[in-house]
């Protein structure tokens, strides 16, 4: 009888202790509510099909707290087609979007892209968009040496990646819909003694911060004509306040990565900027 009120009684002080570890640690696996008034179902965007391009805040996590584009597709409709992989960089994007293609064809209504964070943590150098040089063009009759810009294409530099992922879309994908995600705010993440990750006060190895990756996205999107949405700053989601805290996956070892409430709270923002936008231009909205 004492041997079994022992028992009885670590197993509930274990359990207590398991409770509380998992409340400090702010994961929350469980799904966030989704009520009828929050739905757009009439929208441009119901039924639609798409493709989440990107990097651990895409992938579907091993603890089964739910992603944005789960909400997404309660919330709007939208059917996921996910490639997003822990750690991939836009040079990365590239391969996703080749398997996409390869995988779906251009049976797929919208592309989103959602990356960056990465190339800015392994300092990944930012490079130029275009090269310019001069060059003979008629003007109005009469020939004359113009500056003239070419695009960089190459997996070395941020901007060189980005070119490069967006024409292989552009040219696949004319009448679908391409959007770009800037990435989030980004706060201090402690995976393992040889994986930390400062927070965003502090430059990367080139020397440069998280938001000169996030204006080379902005950049991008007007070079290319693709529309861009700005969670950096729309989302409102900011890890380096301790209040914050509560939307990812640990207060004090990952600032980085979103639980269910983060996830939601990303998906409203991106919902409500998907109503100003179309859908696709494959046949009718």
């Amino acid at each position: 009888m004492t041997l079994k009120k022992c028992n009885t009684g670590f197993i509930l002080l274990f359990s207590l202790v398991v409770i509380s570890y998992g409340q400090n640690q702010n994961t929350s696996i469980s799904e966030k509510t989704i009520k009828d008034s929050e739905k757009n179902l009439n929208s441009q965007w119901n039924g639609k099909r798409a493709a989440y391009l990107g990097d651990s805040m895409t992938q579907k996590p091993g603890d089964g707290s739910n992603v944005y584009w789960e909400y997404l597709n309660t919330l709007l409709g939208i059917e996921p087609f996910v490639y997003g992989i822990s750690g991939h960089q836009w040079n990365d994007i590239y391969d996703q979007a080749v398997k996409l293609k390869n995988e779906q064809s251009t049976d797929i209504d919208a592309v989103f892209i959602f990356a960056g964070t990465n190339d800015y943590n392994n300092s990944v150098p930012l490079g130029k968009f275009f090269i310019e040089t001069t060059k003979q063009t008629n003007h109005d009759g009469q020939n004359v040496i113009r500056k003239y810009r070419s695009r960089i294409y190459n997996d070395s530099t941020f901007c060189g990646r980005i070119n490069k992922v967006m024409a292989y879309l552009k040219n696949q994908y004319p009448k679908q819909q391409v959007i770009i995600l800037t990435p989030l705010h980004r706060g201090f993440a402690k995976f393992s003694e040889r994986n930390i990750q400062p927070e965003e006060n502090y430059c990367n190895g080139q020397g440069l911060y998280l938001e000169d990756y996030v204006n080379s996205l902005k950049e991008a999107a007007l070079n290319w004509a693709v529309p861009i949405i700005d969670l950096y700053s729309m989302s409102g989601l900011y890890p380096l306040s301790d209040s914050h805290a509560i939307y990812f996956r640990d207060r004090e070892t990952d600032r980085l990565h979103l639980n269910s409430e983060g996830n939601y709270r990303l998906a409203k923002t991106i919902q409500y900027q998907l109503l100003t936008i179309p859908s696709t231009f494959v046949g009718d909205q």
